[in-house]
């Protein structure tokens, strides 16, 4: 039992008094102010805001090996920097053998600074480690909303592929306030999201 609260401590770890991550400085100090003139709005409360950000992760092997599942989940939750659950399905499906409530993918849900955390190392050192990067999709949901989709999880430093040589995806969905996709993109880019050039 002490070892598993050590463990989850790891993850888990405790953010000092007074700290405030670089993005959220950058957001308040450089983007907030540029939305504002590029939009027109009469007043910061209407300029668009990231609220959360969710990875999730499908561990279809799951349904043979427990064990997998177990994995993934402390893998996500060194990447998240905080502890991942294990999502069930909701229904039988017999073509996959799947019953009801059988493990089937991992997630996490990050806000407030480590949501800000996430987002710094993932623009400044995970994306980049991508062999032949040349930028994110450009397409939201329609709703001020992005998915971002990752194929390997080994680009994420955190991921010791000696331990664990599996190679699985994710999706990263990041929540915002935009009211439109256009809103929602221009915020995402100006915290440095890569998107991919247009091309004229």
């Amino acid at each position: 039992m002490a070892k598993k609260e050590k463990k989850q401590q790891v993850v888990e770890q405790t953010v000092p008094a007074g700290y405030v991550p670089t993005l959220k400085k950058t957001y308040k100090e450089e983007i907030v102010p540029a939305l504002v003139k590029q939009f027109g709005y009469t007043t910061v409360m209407q300029c668009p805001k990231l609220v959360k950000i969710t990875i999730n992760e499908g561990v279809g092997e799951a349904t043979n090996d427990k064990k997998f599942v177990e994995d993934a989940a402390a893998e996500l939750s060194l990447i998240a920097g905080q502890k991942a659950v294990v999502t069930l399905s909701r229904k039988d499906i017999s073509n996959f053998h799947l019953r009801k409530k059988m493990p089937i993918g991992v997630m996490v849900t990050l806000r407030s600074v480590k949501m800000y955390e996430f987002l710094e190392r993932l623009i400044r050192v995970s994306l980049p480690r991508i062999r032949d990067f040349n930028g994110v999709s450009e397409k939201l949901d329609g709703n001020g909303n992005y998915t971002l989709g990752i194929k390997e999880q080994i680009i994420f430093p955190e991921i010791d592929m000696d331990k664990n040589p599996k190679v699985h995806g994710m999706e990263i969905t990041f929540v915002t306030t935009a009211k439109s996709d256009e809103e929602a993109y221009a915020l995402l880019k100006a915290f440095g999201l890569p998107f991919k050039k247009h091309n004229n």
